[in-house]
């Protein structure tokens, strides 16, 4: 008879936001002896920390909380030179305050929240002539984007129209304005192929060498 293997629970994650791996790097550092090569690794896991909420860095007190949450994951073991005064241990709730995720869909699945995100960076720009070049790089981005779910209706007018729906009509196109044609956007295609074949091709050489 087979002795049946038992495997044990994995470790309950203190803030479920960031994930295991951001566990296991911080777990990691607290062993780095180091303390100036401990720091260094705690600022790159702060990196990455805030480079998984990228639509919070403009919110006061970001930073701040993400030291916190690096030191509450840690336990309070991660001896290193913070940046800000971190909370205290006998400050922490129970449950630290948890960052939030974002829940909205995008409007046009097809697009994706890149360009919600896009023109909304462009109505804050004052410099019309710099606002425009933004513009007509989303609409161009756009039509890329029609043109890879659906080339039937992959039309100029419908990138307007729509444009027009996700800036609430507060930012202007011409309605005789021309984006990527069909023809064009496969040929970028093609050399977007041929370069990535031709780069394969040569690591290939020189691993043959």
């Amino acid at each position: 008879m087979q002795n049946s293997i038992k495997f044990s629970p994995r470790k309950e994650l203190i803030l479920p936001e960031y994930g295991r791996n951001i566990q296991k790097m911080i777990e990691h550092a607290v062993t780095i002896e180091d303390r100036e090569e401990r720091t260094r690794c705690a600022k790159s896991i702060i990196r990455i920390m805030g480079a998984m909420f990228p639509y919070l860095r403009d919110i006061e007190g970001f930073k701040y909380k993400l030291w916190d949450h690096l030191a509450i994951m840690s336990n309070f073991q991660l001896d290193v030179d913070y940046p800000f005064e971190i909370v205290q241990k006998d400050n922490t709730s129970p449950k630290p305050q948890k960052l939030p995720y974002r829940s909205r869909k995008a409007k046009f699945a097809h697009y994706g929240k890149t360009v919600e995100q896009y023109i909304n960076e462009a109505s804050k720009i004052e410099d019309k002539e710099k606002q425009q070049k933004l513009i007509m790089f989303i609409c161009n981005y756009m039509k890329k984007s029609l043109l890879e779910w659906n080339r039937e209706i992959a039309t100029d007018k419908k990138v307007i129209n729509d444009f027009k729906e996700l800036s609430h009509n507060e930012l202007i196109v011409s309605e005789d304005e021309q984006f990527m044609t069909q023809d064009e956007f496969y040929r970028s295609k093609r050399q977007l192929q041929q370069h990535s074949n031709g780069k394969k091709s040569r690591n290939r050489d020189r691993k043959n060498r």
